[in-house]
């Protein structure tokens, strides 16, 4: 006997195919189609947003100790906005991340939400991002990628493991 697709004697099925059987009655072939796309649009989507950050970032953006300002040239109250902005954008696009985060919902949630906290202002800001990109791993990526775009390599600076 089944009630909501969920059969009542649950307890003989092993835990894996109940969710597998759940899953498929629960979508029909319009929806996961229509979930695939928009999974692999939004991953398109966030790639060329990540590339496009890593091929604007200026080779020595790792050796300076307070980030650019935002709007150079501009009046403080005006870099004031901006940067208000930016931070009312990252704001946004963290809150996006943790949505495409849940589980079901299609999108690259974890590096939507690392791009959001790159667009924010906060005390450690600098060195954490530092440390992240100082990380063998994504300095390398980081390198090719701007390798085959013909960039210059981010000069790294020097940095303890703590």
């Amino acid at each position: 006997m089944t009630t909501f697709g969920l059969s009542l004697d649950w307890r003989r099925e092993p835990p894996g195919l109940r969710l597998k059987r759940v899953l498929l009655e629960s979508f029909s072939p319009k929806e996961a189609l229509l979930g695939a796309v928009a999974f692999l649009l939004s991953a398109a989507l966030s790639g060329l947003i990540t590339l496009w950050v890593v091929l604007r970032l200026p080779e020595d953006f790792l050796l300076h100790d307070r980030p650019p300002l935002p709007l150079p040239g501009y009046a403080p109250w005006v870099r004031w906005l901006g940067q208000l902005g930016l931070n009312g954008l990252g704001l946004v696009v963290i809150a996006l991340g943790v949505l495409m985060a849940l589980p079901g919902v299609p999108g690259q949630g974890l590096l939507t939400i690392l791009l959001g906290v790159l667009l924010l202002r906060f005390p450690g800001q600098r060195r954490a991002v530092r440390w992240l990109l100082c990380r063998r791993p994504i300095a390398h990526a980081i390198a090719r990628v701007r390798a085959r775009y013909r960039r210059p390599p981010l000069r790294l600076p020097v940095l303890s493991d703590d």
